[in-house]
């Protein structure tokens, strides 16, 4: 137990804004060695730099499982294993409202910052909340029903409850807002990024990538979850169409992990016509990813719903042209540096990728705004901005 002046002397410190010597308590149950995705990805850029940044703070980076020695970024940083694993509604309800409590008190915790769009309804201690987007409200039938049952009634409990509020586009902000009536001042921008890993090929590069995956012929590529948001059916059904109107040898490359509902897209890829000419790359490690998008003729990315859309952001770092859907964040974060086509018309897609194979000059122009978009976007930046938002909710 603390003695009273020393709290006393930190919350005078506080007062001052001068944030000495803070415990800083961050959800990490998301990084998770060979299987990082969107949220993973995230905190794993982000705080990779922030304990680098401020030397002095103590981070507790808490685990739901055992970890990797590789996350433990720094030597501020401590790692703690918090069981049960937090993989269903049930133990996501004890694992933020009943651990993460018991954690945060007994290390005197100034602040739990958590980005996976869950906090704790049972501490007091200030939080910090990220939430990426709202897609579970606007496409239900993505989502697995006793998930969309916990993020329906447990969202506006948990934006109620954090100090400070960040997500991930003005999109999403606005979106967030709308929905659960909020006051946009509360809610920060916290742009996402793309890996340094990502950069443009040699031609040599590019044709042994080729070589390798598609007996060298020209692809499009698509790099995300196997999953109905993505809006791969209606990819097929595109690709079909370009197939057939320019009776192309070009293939497609899908690389991303099977998730929720994945067998429907596995059976319809059974019989479909052009089978032989797509190719599953599944879950690949980060320099096969970064190679087989660099070796692309272009991306494609049809996604039905995105907060802020990284796959995008990872081709421009490639020097290779994306063609993504209009609406939801894609258009804010690309600007004119990308095609942009109606997720639900596959022959709309079709047409923009027709467009593309046609035109080499629109295809260069594309590159070439695609080299200035990706320089606003690094984690350096994303990293300062989510900092900002933490000290934000210890103000608040």
């Amino acid at each position: 137990m603390q003695h009273p002046y020393c709290i006393l002397y930190k919350e005078l410190l506080r007062a001052a804004n001068t944030f000495a010597a803070m415990i800083i308590a961050v959800n990490t149950r998301f990084l998770l060695k060979d299987y990082l995705e969107g949220y993973g990805y995230f905190i794993q850029e982000t705080f990779r730099r922030i304990v680098v940044n401020h030397p002095e703070h103590q981070f507790l980076f808490l685990f739901d499982r055992p970890f990797d020695t590789s996350f433990v970024f720094a030597k501020n940083v401590t790692p703690i294993v918090v069981s049960p694993m937090a993989r269903h509604p049930l133990l996501w309800k004890m694992w933020y409202d009943f651990k993460i409590p018991s954690i945060l008190k007994k290390y005197n915790a100034d602040v739990f910052v958590s980005c996976d769009g869950f906090c704790s309804l049972r501490t007091k201690v200030p939080q910090c909340l990220m939430v990426h987007d709202l897609a579970f409200l606007h496409y239900p039938d993505f989502i697995q029903q006793s998930h969309l049952r916990f993020y329906k009634k447990y969202t506006p409990l948990f934006l109620k409850k954090a100090n400070s509020l960040a997500t991930v586009s003005a999109f999403s902000k606005r979106d967030i807002a709308e929905q659960y009536k909020i006051d946009s001042s509360r809610i920060d921008i916290v742009y996402s990024a793309a890996k340094d890993i990502f950069h443009p090929l040699t031609e040599i590069q590019k044709q042994n990538i080729k070589d390798q995956y598609t007996d060298g012929k020209e692809y499009f590529m698509y790099i995300g979850s196997i999953h109905p948001r993505k809006n791969l059916m209606n990819l097929l059904k595109a690709f079909s169409v370009f197939k057939k109107r320019l009776n192309s040898k070009m293939k497609l490359v899908l690389a991303g992990r099977l998730a929720w509902k994945y067998k429907s897209f596995s059976e319809s890829l059974k019989s479909y016509k052009y089978r032989n000419d797509v190719i599953l790359a599944g879950y690949t490690d980060e320099e096969t990813l970064s190679k087989l998008m660099g070796g692309a003729y272009a991306m494609v990315y049809p996604s039905l719903f995105e907060g802020f859309g990284v796959p995008p952001l990872e081709a421009l770092k490639c020097e290779v042209p994306v063609i993504t859907s209009s609406g939801t964040a894609m258009q804010e974060i690309y600007k004119d540096a990308a095609l942009y086509a109606n997720p639900t018309d596959y022959n709309d897609i079709a047409e923009q990728m027709m467009l593309l194979y046609k035109d080499e000059s629109l295809r260069k122009q594309l590159i070439e705004k695609g080299n200035i978009i990706k320089k606003e976007y690094n984690w350096d930046k994303t990293a300062d901005l989510l900092w900002t938002s933490i000290l934000k909710s210890i103000k608040a």
